[in-house]
Parts: structure tokens; sequence; C-alpha cells
């Protein structure tokens, strides 16, 4: 994940309690959260993709949907 991508959601998160967001800035903030949610889910099915569980027999299965 973009450090810079989290770092401007912060910083509109902070302008918007501080003094608000105009229309252009909360378009801007809602794309950036979109993005960072699709890059999250992303990761987190990558994630689970790669991940096994082992049986008592000592067999591994990977993990179901």
């Amino acid at each position: 994940m973009e450090q810079n991508l989290i770092q401007r959601i912060n910083e509109l998160a902070r302008k918007s309690k501080a003094e608000g967001l105009t229309e252009e800035e909360k378009q801007e903030q809602q794309m950036l959260r979109n993005r960072y949610r699709a890059e999250f889910r992303q990761n987190l099915t990558n994630q689970l993709e790669h991940t096994y569980i082992m049986d008592e027999d000592g067999n591994k299965r990977k993990l179901g949907k």
C-alpha cells in the first residue's frame, strides 16, 4: 500500500474535521478511500489464497471460500 495514499487520506480527514472540504476535495477523498479499500481487499484475498489448514492427520489443504 502506498504511503502517499494513506498520508493524503489522513490530510483530508484532518482538514474535513478542522475546516471542511470543497466538493473537489470530497470527491478526491472518496476516490482515495475506494482505492484504499480495493487494495486492502486484494491484499487480504492474496493472503487467504496462500493460507493452508493442517488437519489432525498432518495433511495440508487450502483454505476454502
